[in-house]
Protein backbone atom coordinates (compact mmCIF):
# COMPACT_ATOMS: atom_id res chain seq x y z
CA UNK A 1 0.00 0.00 0.00
CA UNK A 2 1.14 3.23 -0.79
CA UNK A 3 0.08 6.00 1.03
CA UNK A 4 1.74 9.69 1.88
CA UNK A 5 5.88 10.10 1.09
CA UNK A 6 6.63 6.60 2.40
CA UNK A 7 5.20 3.18 1.31
CA UNK A 8 3.72 1.49 4.57
CA UNK A 9 2.97 -2.13 4.80
CA UNK A 10 -0.45 -4.16 4.34
CA UNK A 11 0.37 -5.95 7.67
CA UNK A 12 -1.38 -3.51 10.98
CA UNK A 13 1.96 -5.87 12.29
CA UNK A 14 4.78 -4.60 10.38
CA UNK A 15 3.35 -0.87 10.14
CA UNK A 16 2.81 -0.56 13.75
CA UNK A 17 6.62 -1.82 14.44
CA UNK A 18 7.59 0.75 11.39
CA UNK A 19 5.69 3.71 12.85
CA UNK A 20 6.79 3.31 16.39
CA UNK A 21 10.43 3.03 15.05
CA UNK A 22 9.80 6.21 13.09
CA UNK A 23 8.15 8.18 16.06
CA UNK A 24 11.27 7.14 18.17
CA UNK A 25 13.74 7.88 15.57
CA UNK A 26 12.42 11.35 14.92
CA UNK A 27 10.45 12.03 18.10
CA UNK A 28 8.15 12.65 15.75
CA UNK A 29 4.18 13.57 16.97
CA UNK A 30 1.26 11.24 15.90
CA UNK A 31 -0.40 13.72 13.62
CA UNK A 32 3.16 14.33 11.88
CA UNK A 33 3.26 10.64 11.52
CA UNK A 34 0.43 10.67 10.18
CA UNK A 35 1.31 13.29 7.41
CA UNK A 36 4.42 11.38 6.72
CA UNK A 37 2.96 7.84 6.54
CA UNK A 38 -0.91 9.44 4.56
CA UNK A 39 -2.50 7.63 7.14
CA UNK A 40 -5.38 8.70 9.56
CA UNK A 41 -3.85 10.22 13.10
CA UNK A 42 -6.19 7.59 14.68
CA UNK A 43 -4.61 4.92 12.71
CA UNK A 44 -0.99 6.10 14.12
CA UNK A 45 -2.36 6.36 17.94
CA UNK A 46 -4.18 2.66 17.55
CA UNK A 47 -0.84 1.20 15.96
CA UNK A 48 1.54 2.48 18.50
CA UNK A 49 -0.53 2.22 21.63
CA UNK A 50 -2.44 -0.69 21.61
CA UNK A 51 -1.22 -3.41 19.09
CA UNK A 52 2.44 -2.52 19.15
CA UNK A 53 2.09 -3.16 22.70
CA UNK A 54 1.12 -6.43 21.86
CA UNK A 55 3.61 -7.16 19.41
CA UNK A 56 6.80 -5.64 20.66
CA UNK A 57 6.44 -4.72 24.34
CA UNK A 58 9.79 -2.78 24.71
CA UNK A 59 9.42 -0.67 21.42
CA UNK A 60 6.04 -0.17 22.77
CA UNK A 61 7.98 1.40 25.71
CA UNK A 62 10.06 3.64 24.33
CA UNK A 63 7.03 5.02 21.88
CA UNK A 64 5.30 5.84 25.14
CA UNK A 65 8.13 8.04 26.43
CA UNK A 66 8.22 9.86 23.12
CA UNK A 67 4.82 10.31 22.86
CA UNK A 68 4.32 11.62 27.07
CA UNK A 69 7.40 13.74 26.31
CA UNK A 70 5.38 15.41 23.26
CA UNK A 71 2.37 16.07 25.33
CA UNK A 72 4.40 17.32 28.07
CA UNK A 73 6.12 19.69 25.81
CA UNK A 74 2.85 20.34 23.83
CA UNK A 75 1.49 23.36 25.87
CA UNK A 76 4.46 25.25 25.41
CA UNK A 77 4.88 24.59 21.74
CA UNK A 78 1.22 25.83 21.58
CA UNK A 79 2.03 29.15 23.36
CA UNK A 80 4.96 29.66 21.18
CA UNK A 81 3.08 29.07 18.08
CA UNK A 82 0.48 31.95 19.41
CA UNK A 83 3.29 34.29 20.05
CA UNK A 84 4.90 34.21 16.55
CA UNK A 85 1.45 34.65 15.23
CA UNK A 86 0.67 37.82 17.24
CA UNK A 87 4.66 39.38 16.56
CA UNK A 88 4.16 38.63 13.01
CA UNK A 89 0.78 40.76 12.84
CA UNK A 90 -1.30 37.89 12.12
CA UNK A 91 -5.04 37.51 13.83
Amino acid sequence: MKAGTITVPDTKRERCVILGEYIIDNEATVRSTAKVYGISKSTVHQDVTVRLAKVDPHLAGKVKEVLQKNKDERHIRGGLATKLKYQNGSK
